[in-house]
């Protein structure tokens, strides 16, 4: 049987969740049923060591992400930007240059920040996707007007990975052929995989704190709210509260967070660890896991956090509600600084309240699993 001819494309695959869910999905497909291009803006990231090797990855730029404007840097940014910028507007030169004229038989963007590039392909005969990781409805994405969502249904299928998130396009089908098209997938998650390595590391071997130790993953950009994070931290040390926290992730906010926490005296109380493959022993040491984001998709790290039953304190965003099963595996707080507070705050007076939830958690069953995850968009691809 002929294998279906598949572009797949995104901006890199740096330390994002959706970078991760994605090669998550690739290293579990089938090397014989697929011929998959996977397009690169720019050729970086933490996961492109994970990429199979059956898996063609082309780019348009190599490279290091530029997150300044330092003068030495500007050249290579304005060549890039202008470079994205014209394959973008003439889609033909990329497709011949760079494509080889390939005819592709689906077209995927994997994010949503692709939409146009895949909508605009050339390639009017292809089938076109697209995995919407994010609450388009919040801060950074306030250009997505009804009008902007409305574009989404271009698409020959949307793929949602939240309840929420669903709702949104939902409110906006014209028709039932275009409610058809939307579709809520849980994103892949390896459990085994996260069981595993959170016994291995450094960190299993270091003496217990004394001290409770919250942790929080994630790619450190304002999205995450690490900067609320570290000042309930310091609130919650000056009226004699002692814990530590632990900061997991890199990212373009980085050095602010870094300097923000120093700028806060924690600096004795507060790790910041920077990006690492294998955050995992980190959770398990832990004693809370906090979720301080401002808003979400679908938080991946809370299934993480849920795989190693770990006790939970999250920001009421996107995904939330459905993952904690409305507050019965983890404490939810108003999406704020003083939710965060009072949910940290909670879990050093009294953290016996917290023995509910792991009761809950002791028989928790995965709504999903790896397999039937990868399965169900492998449908979705073959019944196109």
């Amino acid at each position: 049987m002929q294998k279906k001819k598949i572009l797949i494309r995104i901006g890199s695959l740096r330390h994002g969740g959706a970078e991760k869910v994605l090669v998550t999905f690739l290293k579990n497909l089938p090397k014989d049923k697929y011929e998959i291009d996977l397009l690169l803006n720019l050729y970086s990231g933490k996961y492109l060591s994970e990429v199979p090797d059956w898996i063609n990855v082309r780019y348009l730029n190599k490279g290091e992400m530029i997150t300044t404007n330092r003068l030495q840097d500007l050249p290579e940014k304005i060549f890039r930007v202008s470079y994205q910028g014209l394959l973008k507007k003439i889609p033909k030169i990329l497709y011949y240059s760079i494509l080889k004229n390939k005819k592709y038989d689906v077209e995927f963007a994997a994010i949503h920040g692709m939409r146009d590039e895949i909508l605009n392909s050339p390639i009017a005969s292809s089938k076109k996707i697209v995995w919407i990781h994010n609450d388009l409805t919040k801060t950074e994405f306030h250009h997505y007007t009804d009008d902007e969502f409305r574009k989404f249904f271009g698409f020959d299928k949307i793929m949602v990975i939240s309840e929420k998130i669903q709702k949104d396009f939902e409110k906006l089908a014209k028709n039932e052929a275009e409610k058809s098209k939307i579709l809520r997938i849980y994103n892949p998650i390896d459990t085994e995989e996260i069981l595993t390595k959170s016994e291995v590391g450094s960190r299993k071997s270091e003496e217990k704190s004394v001290e409770p130790i919250f942790v929080s993953v994630g790619t450190v950009f304002p999205q995450k709210g690490f900067d609320r994070f570290l000042k309930v931290h310091k609130k919650l040390l000056e009226e004699g509260y002692p814990h530590k926290i632990q900061i997991i992730g890199d990212g373009y906010d980085f050095e602010n967070i870094k300097n923000l926490k120093t700028e806060l005296g924690v600096d004795k109380t507060t790790e910041m660890f920077g990006f690492t493959d294998n955050p995992y022993p980190y959770f398990k040491a832990a004693d809370f896991y906090v979720l301080s984001s401002r808003y979400e998709g679908f938080p991946t790290v809370l299934f993480e956090a849920i795989t190693l039953r770990k006790n939970i304190i999250a920001t009421e965003v996107s995904g939330v509600n459905e993952m904690l099963e409305n507050g019965k595996l983890g404490l939810i707080v108003e999406n704020s600084e003083e939710g965060i507070y009072q949910g940290m705050k909670k879990a050093l007076t009294n953290p016996e309240s917290f023995s509910v939830y792991q009761e809950n958690l002791k028989d928790y069953q995965m709504p999903f699993n790896l397999k039937n995850s990868v399965n169900k968009i492998m449908k979705i691809i073959d019944e196109l």
